[in-house]
């Protein structure tokens, strides 16, 4: 393939001959890179590879994962445990929710720690994160109210799901939910990207699930809602509470409540979650058991 120029991570052009064999090192700023592994099983092949790899190198690695005896856990030079507990379910849910939240303290940490967040800040955030259990139990308590818009889109054939900033991550797994368990053909796309192509798909039969609670780019997304809707796509909004203006623009809203912008990805997935179990049942579904999937991928 010859040499390219690329962007590392860090923003530094490299040079790489994709001819010879790929380096960890040709990639990395310097030897003080920190590889992070993130599994949920801690047995994932890729993941293990891409670890040993790093490892060959003389990088260290930090592995956040769900079991603590597992392969990742155990080769990683530190370790973050996600403590969900054991997640029967081949889709992962609690898990993903954990891994999020582990990668948010850590993220709080490193900026305290570098200077970015005084003490204060970080404090408050913490105790913003402590109230996370009781607005999740709010979220559930509305399942009848997601399992009846679950009946409205159980026999679609395709769903969009729209996302932007922290939320663009949300709408690709609740996407990968419902593909998981339902069978439907669902995509997450960063609701910028809508004029760049995807808005071509968007008729009256189109379901787009727009994730937009009040955060610093709620009037961006909410531009993207207009777009939708002047193609008369069906719109179901993950909105935050008292937000009339989204809910006057779709055809089905879920609320939840207000949080800091950086927590709304672990809020506002938990509904996405349960509209993708109550559609695989409506489906006919395992929901626990996807067809051709398994809980740990552990072959190439």
């Amino acid at each position: 393939m010859g040499k390219y120029l690329i962007e590392t991570f860090a923003g530094i052009p490299v040079e790489v001959d994709y001819s010879s064999e790929f380096s960890l090192r040709r990639l990395a700023v310097d030897s003080k890179t920190l590889v992070i592994a993130i599994s949920q099983s801690g047995e994932t092949a890729d993941t293990i590879e891409g670890l040993r790899h790093a490892k060959k190198y003389g990088f260290e690695v930090l592995g956040i994962v769900n079991r603590p005896e597992s392969t990742i856990a155990r080769e990683s030079d530190y370790t973050i445990y996600i403590n969900a507990g054991l997640e029967i379910g081949v889709a992962s849910t609690k898990a993903y929710i954990g891994q999020v939240q582990v990668l948010t303290l850590l993220a709080l940490e490193l900026g305290y720690t570098r200077g970015y967040l005084s003490g204060d800040e970080v404090e408050r955030m913490i105790k913003s994160m402590h109230e996370l259990p009781e607005k999740i139990e709010r979220v559930l308590a509305i399942d009848a109210h997601i399992a009846h818009i679950a009946e409205k889109i159980y026999k679609s054939e395709n769903v969009m799901f729209l996302g932007r900033g922290l939320n663009y991550p949300t709408a690709l797994e609740g996407a990968l939910k419902l593909k998981e368990v339902s069978y439907i053909h669902a995509i997450g796309y960063a609701a910028g990207e809508m004029k760049h192509g995807p808005l071509a798909l968007v008729d009256e039969r189109l379901f787009v699930i727009i994730i937009n609670p009040k955060t610093s780019v709620y009037e961006l997304t909410l531009s993207s809602t207009y777009e939708v809707k002047a193609r008369k796509g069906k719109v179901i909004s993950v909105i935050t509470e008292g937000d009339n203006l989204m809910k006057e623009l779709s055809d089905f809203t879920i609320y939840i409540p207000q949080v800091e912008e950086f927590l709304t990805p672990i809020l506002a997935i938990v509904p996405l979650q349960l509209l993708a179990y109550h559609t695989a049942v409506l489906r006919g579904c395992d929901p626990d058991k996807p067809r051709n999937l398994a809980k740990s991928v552990t072959v190439k």
